[in-house]
């Protein structure tokens, strides 16, 4: 049996979610001949109750253990301050979980190396526990890529969905936050920037190994006029935020915007609070994946489900090696909302 010490970062939603599966998955890591320990979890406030079924999971403040852990976990959110934390154990050769879409989008430069050599893990950073990164990081590598549509933004597609049954803008985001699915302050996701972190990525995988999250133009839906929901319902189509890449000009381009989908598409049918992606192939043809793409359970379901591969000995998803050949041919995309 390995003695395999793990050392997370952030214990918030998914954090808490986190300690619940590795406790409930114990039998199955030794299974697998390890002995998983958790080292410690670093918080801001040590004393703040956390409801979790891990019995005595070690909350701590300074981040020194850190460097005597196997894996780090990280599910603080934002940039800067996880980078600072991440960076050093991948540097001394330690594998690293993160959930942490904005820091991957915006410091790509500081951690391409390290994807490169399968140390960074990163599966629940886009659509949560649903699996698009393996797929477009593994079998999908052997189809020349047309173009990727996708719903990024679970808090967005509640919005619209409540707006489809006649709330207004204002009282649809109200209750997204009450639910716990929008933050106090929303901008992330309606404004489109949460989707565009995670387009970033999923660029990197399939179409570009250095798109930059600079080149990604976004608009939110919270620029969408509220009679366009009822319109849009009447001529047979749903509005949703969409992530999309599609060629243009020789170049691969990047956009999150309001779109407008045929009810037959296969996007327009994922329901309130789920997420799902279309990819567009020369030779799979067109591929669709939906699930749950928001909340501490999916999302924990996730990081633990990267923490099971590195114990298989699979290493994290690699970028693209290099640039795919954009097709010469137009990609007819969905058409925005107008303002």
């Amino acid at each position: 049996m390995q003695t395999l010490r793990i050392g997370m970062i952030g214990c918030g939603t998914v954090g808490t979610g986190v300690l619940d599966i590795l406790h409930r998955q114990k039998a199955q890591f030794e299974a697998l001949g390890f002995d998983v320990q958790l080292a410690g979890v670093l918080v801001r406030d040590a004393s703040k109750p956390r409801e979790t079924c891990f019995p005595s999971a070690p909350l701590v403040t300074d981040p020194g253990f850190l460097t005597g852990v196997d894996v780090v976990i990280e599910v603080m959110g934002g940039v800067q301050k996880p980078l600072d934390l991440v960076l050093p154990a991948l540097k001394a050769g330690k594998v690293v979980i993160t959930a942490n879409k904005a820091m991957l989008a915006e410091r790509w430069s500081e951690l391409k190396a390290y994807a490169k050599t399968g140390q960074l893990y990163y599966e629940a950073a886009v659509m949560a526990g649903t699996p698009v990164i393996d797929p477009l990081s593994g079998i999908l590598r052997s189809s020349q890529p047309i173009a990727l549509q996708a719903i990024l933004n679970g808090t967005c597609n509640y919005i619209l969905t409540q707006m489809e049954q006649g709330k207004g803008y204002d009282e649809a985001l109200k209750e997204a936050q009450d639910l716990g699915y929008a933050e106090a302050d929303p901008t992330l996701d309606v404004g489109g920037f949460d989707a565009a972190h995670k387009l970033t990525v999923l660029a990197r995988l399939a179409f570009d190994p250095d798109y930059p999250y600079a080149d990604v133009t976004v608009r939110g839906i919270d620029t969408i006029p509220e009679h366009a929901v009822r319109d849009a319902l009447a001529n047979d189509q749903r509005i949703r935020l969409i992530g999309s890449i599609y060629p243009e000009n020789g170049q691969w381009k990047a956009r999150v915007a309001p779109r407008l989908l045929p009810m037959d598409h296969p996007i327009a049918r994922a329901a309130s609070g789920r997420n799902a992606m279309v990819f567009f192939g020369e030779e799979c043809g067109e591929i669709f994946v939906a699930g749950g793409g928001a909340g501490g359970a999916v999302t924990a379901s996730g990081v633990v489900g990267d923490l099971i591969n590195h114990l298989q000995g699979i290493l994290g998803p690699k970028p693209i090696a290099l640039a795919a050949k954009v097709p010469a041919a137009p990609f007819e995309d969905l058409p925005e909302v107008d303002l």
